[in-house]
């Protein structure tokens, strides 16, 4: 048997052993290293254990590193868990960008490597792809109104037992949402009326891409020949493009828009009272879809900041089939210029104007109180007001004049919002129910530098506002809210119906502050809420709860319960169902920033009963 064969018989330890002894017999370090096929160095490290340990010390041993300098810190690690739980359907990119607009504890981790904390913390679960992300061809047009992708998606469960379709179209190269319109049925004709109102509101796209829905081409028809979607298309100028048959993927980009859609607002609501009703929530979403959600595949900026309407100045006239040409309503909001009128004309209207202004017109404001519909959107001359279903047949009071729109129930201003209204509607009101209005019920006006501002916003279904070009979060809690933003210097406050609903820091700049839409002159502070702050906490398997940094011992046998606890500014209540268990004074100065238990406690039918005792005879 060969010196090697003896060796691979010999265990690991047993060949270190007879290594270190060759050596303190008298043989030479490089000898031994060699007979033993291994470094000199290996050989010294072996004669250290041995002296050092004894025999124990040449056993095999982790070679994991005593430290890591490069491993993400607790305090990252557990900020990155708190985002995910508040925001379940945030992923790693947008925790990334989260985690960068907040006071971030040390370096910005990567995106793998916040991926594989919420794997280590079970906050998802690591599924492979059926194709890896380099497979997809991935292509975007070079500037905006180069190319529109449409679509049609349903999903819209109607009271009377229907089901109503949105037709849908973005920009490719902004992601901007230029259709969203709510139908009762698909039809071809249907189609063609969003889509035409479109091209009214931002012009003419240089294409079109669809699938190939019948709405769309004739391609696969049994009579063959043109379709209102593509004579439109032709006289136009638009070049319309298919997909080829059973390819989602290459209109990828309305399909995302239908997923987001479908998420954060089709699957809130079960069933809609009817198309107005869902046209409305819609609109809202895709305001806020375009200008206050930040997208993933642009660089986390917004679609409206990349899009861009047709100039005046390259639009053509619109050339529109003659029976569809008189049932596309006027645009809810124009974009574009008004045509370029010839002197002349410019003239002829500004003496007619001229000669029917009257000095009244100046200063003019209208008071008018009308019943809120059941959709919830109120239209007044043409304008509409978002108001919600839940306001349904209250009576709303409107002061409007030609700049602005108050709108209260019972005397408490709910938002104020830009008027649309003319001189002319404003005397049609007077005409027929409208009162001259007496003050404002705000102060308007130009905001002076460094004066405290307030501004209305809507909180996203994440618990965001969009502030100067940024979103800042608010309090999930507050999703779906219209609230008023009050900024005073170091200090933004949360309010709705003058009632103080959280202080927070402000986190913008003096510049910053001044660059708001929307803004206006604060009215006075927001009185403080009668009622206490109520949050829900998990009782941990020892009995404690932790709220604000604060840690409070309730008990063990409410281990594993969800209770109410009440945040007073000295005291903490702790109530289970109407039962005060405990309250204890408030030691922190910490504010509030979870208001959901992480995790909520199972069902009493879920629950494992207790097993029954053992009968013993005796």
């Amino acid at each position: 048997m060969t010196l090697r064969q003896v060796l691979v018989e010999m265990s690991v330890m047993e060949q270190r052993y007879r290594a270190v002894q060759d050596v303190l017999a008298g043989s030479s370090v490089t000898d031994v290293a060699e007979r033993f096929g291994v470094s000199r160095q290996a050989v010294h490290r072996w004669l250290a254990w041995y002296q050092e340990e004894g025999l124990e010390g040449l056993a095999d041993r982790s070679s994991r590193p005593r430290s890591s300098p490069g491993q993400t810190s607790t305090e990252v690690e557990a900020l990155i868990c708190e985002l995910r739980r508040n925001h379940p359907r945030w992923g790693a990119r947008r925790l990334v960008y989260e985690l960068g607009r907040r006071d971030c504890p040390g370096s910005i981790p990567s995106r793998i490597t916040v991926h594989r904390v919420l794997i280590r913390h079970g906050l998802i679960d690591p599924t492979p792809r059926r194709r890896r992300r380099e497979d997809y061809r991935r292509w975007e047009r070079g500037r905006p109104m180069e190319l529109w992708q449409l679509d049609i998606v349903g999903g819209i469960q109607l009271a009377d037992g229907g089901e109503a379709k949105v037709v849908t179209g973005v920009d490719d190269h902004s992601r901007f949402c230029v259709i969203a319109a709510v139908v009762r049925r698909a039809t071809g004709r249907a189609v063609c009326i969003a889509f035409a109102e479109a091209l009214h509101r931002f012009g003419v796209p240089e294409e079109v891409l669809t699938d190939n829905g019948k709405q769309f081409t004739a391609r696969f028809g049994r009579g063959g020949g043109e379709v209102m979607f593509d004579r439109i298309c032709r006289e136009n100028g638009i070049t319309h493009r298919l997909t080829k048959p059973r390819s989602p993927t290459t209109t990828g980009k309305v399909e995302r828009f239908h997923q987001t859609l479908q998420r954060e607002l089709l699957d809130d609501v079960e069933v809609w009272a009817d198309p107005e009703e869902a046209q409305a929530a819609i609109d809202v979403f895709r305001h806020e879809y375009n200008t206050e959600r930040p997208h993933q595949s642009l660089g986390m900026a917004f679609p409206t900041n990349r899009f861009t309407a047709q100039s005046t100045e390259k639009q053509i006239p619109l050339r529109l089939p003659p029976t569809l040409d008189t049932t596309i309503p006027a645009p809810r909001k124009p974009l574009l210029a008004p045509p370029p009128v010839p002197p002349s004309a410019a003239v002829s209207a500004t003496v007619a104007a001229a000669s029917s202004a009257t000095g009244d017109d100046v200063g003019l404001a209208v008071e008018v109180t009308r019943l809120v519909p059941a959709s919830g959107n109120l239209t007044i001359c043409g304008q509409q007001f978002w108001l919600s279903p839940t306001r349904a047949g209250l009576p709303v009071t409107l002061w409007a004049d030609t700049t602005v729109v108050h709108l209260l129930i019972d005397g408490v201003r709910l938002k104020t919002v830009p008027s649309r209204l003319t001189p002319t509607h404003l005397r049609q009101l007077l005409a027929d129910d409208a009162q001259p209005a007496g003050p404002p019920p705000i102060t308007t006006g130009p905001v002076q530098a460094g004066a405290p501002i307030e501004v209305e916003r809507l909180v996203n279904a994440t618990g965001l506002i969009s502030l100067a070009g940024r979103q800042h979060p608010v309090g999930y809690h507050f999703a779906g809210r219209r609230v008023t933003v009050r900024l005073d210097r170091g200090l933004l406050q949360i309010a709705a119906d003058g009632v103080l609903l959280r202080n927070l820091p402000n986190p913008l700049t003096a510049a910053e502050a001044a660059s708001i839409r929307d803004a206006r002159p604060a009215g006075p502070p927001p009185t403080p809420s009668p009622e206490p702050v109520r949050v829900e906490r998990r009782v941990s398997c020892r009995g404690a709860l932790v709220i604000a940094g604060q840690r409070i011992h309730v008990g063990n046998a409410h281990a594993g319960r969800t209770l109410v606890v009440e945040a007073a500014d000295t005291t903490f209540r702790i109530l289970d169902g109407d039962q005060v268990v405990a309250e204890v004074p408030r030691t922190t100065t910490k504010s509030i920033a979870r208001f959901k238990a992480r995790k909520p406690e199972p069902p009493r039918s879920k629950r494992p009963s207790t097993p029954p005792a053992k009968a013993t005879v005796g």
